[in-house]
């Protein structure tokens, strides 16, 4: 295991809640009146782990399981999608190395962007094998690109943000904060840099990217100076060299000698962001302007309870309701807000495949969420 990572869980193997929305009766229940959510099972996909609406409304899903990564998509909003494709083929297996989906991005041209870690460190593989691997898969393309390693260094917490113009910008974690630059498409990448030495995350987080509709790239990661392990959101312009402005999301701080582990979810809306974040094993949600500030209420403290390493979701709507979803053990839970904070409805369930939260946030205030 690479030597920045925690060694040992800090609280006891995760349970997992995930918030949703549910139409599909087969094996969902619904509390109230909440006809915005659908789920819909993955044919092929048997653990989800990120999904996105291109510009074009295509929905674009990456999963794991036996094998390997695997992708596909959809034309009709997701009520269908097409056949599975491995993201990584044999033939471009570095010395029997395994992969793991971690991020999915998807310019406005369609082009698709993933980022995967491997079990180099498990192997005792050369430490330059533990890095950030890369790849896409071009518009109208029928298999992904060669697999990339970006960073060649022991790293986690990867994800990848895809924005006008071929910027594409990716981030992870190597006992401090980095993040590198793609300005054609994700065809090269420019050196790794810290966005500010001074910031300290908290190694065996994630990160979390998002471009904006103004054109900012904006990240969410957890610190870890003097054991407060509270989330920050830095926005900065990905195509200049000026400073990231970076704000504190939550209303106290989490005190804690030890990483918790934890994944978030930072998503862009009309006018800024919205984002969910677990802390002392409760999942927080928070509407943020462009800058990252909050806004009003603040942070909400929802319903759903979060482990170790379980992705929570957060989407918003055209019209302003925001669904938070997570998952424990094999349960999808679901919680939708209006634009004031307010809880539309109880809460929901569905049964899950995988591990995590994913879904898409479509045209008319509906949402799907992928099982």
């Amino acid at each position: 295991m690479p030597s920045f990572r925690c060694p040992q869980p800090l609280f006891p193997a995760a349970t997992a809640f995930a918030t949703m929305l549910v139409l599909w009766a087969g094996n969902a229940r619904v509390a109230g009146d909440v006809p915005s959510v659908s789920i819909t099972p993955l044919p092929g996909l048997s653990q989800p782990v990120r999904a996105r609406r291109g510009a074009d409304g295509v929905i674009h899903v990456i999963a794991d399981g036996p094998g390997g990564p695997r992708y596909a998509r959809s034309l009709d909003d997701g009520v269908t999608f097409g056949p599975a494709q491995p993201v990584v083929v044999a033939a471009d297996l570095p010395a029997g190395l395994e992969f793991a989906a971690e991020d999915l991005a998807v310019s406005p041209d369609g082009r698709v962007h993933v980022a995967l870690s491997s079990n180099g460190w498990k192997l005792k593989r050369p430490q330059e094998e533990w890095g950030f691997y890369y790849t896409q898969l071009s518009p109208g393309g029928g298999a992904f690109a060669p697999l990339r390693n970006l960073n060649r260094k022991p790293s986690e917490g990867f994800a990848l943000a895809a924005g006008a113009n071929g910027m594409v910008v990716a981030s992870f974690l190597s006992g401090r904060l980095f993040t590198q630059t793609s300005t054609n498409r994700g065809q090269t990448f420019g050196p790794y840099a810290e966005l500010d030495p001074a910031w300290n995350p908290c190694d065996c987080c994630t990160t979390a990217l998002a471009f904006g509709q103004d054109g900012q790239v904006a990240l969410l990661y957890r610190e870890e100076t003097d054991n407060l392990r509270d989330p920050y959101v830095a926005v900065w312009d990905a195509g200049r060299p000026t400073p990231p402005r970076r704000t504190r999301l939550g209303e106290g701080h989490w005190h804690l000698a030890g990483c918790p582990m934890t994944y978030f979810s930072l998503e862009a809306t009309r006018t800024g962001y919205v984002a969910a974040w677990p802390t002392e094993g409760r999942v927080r949600l928070a509407r943020l302007d462009a800058t990252g500030a909050m806004l009003t209420p603040g942070e909400i403290a929802t319903p759903g309870k979060t482990g170790m390493r379980q992705r929570v979701l957060a989407l918003e709507s055209p019209e302003g309701t925001v669904l938070v979803a997570w998952n424990e053990s094999g349960t999808l839970r679901w919680q939708l807000y209006d634009r004031s904070g307010q809880p539309l409805g109880a809460a929901g369930e569905a049964s899950a495949t995988g591990k995590h939260a994913v879904g898409v946030s479509l045209p008319g205030g509906q949402f799907r969420l992928f099982p």
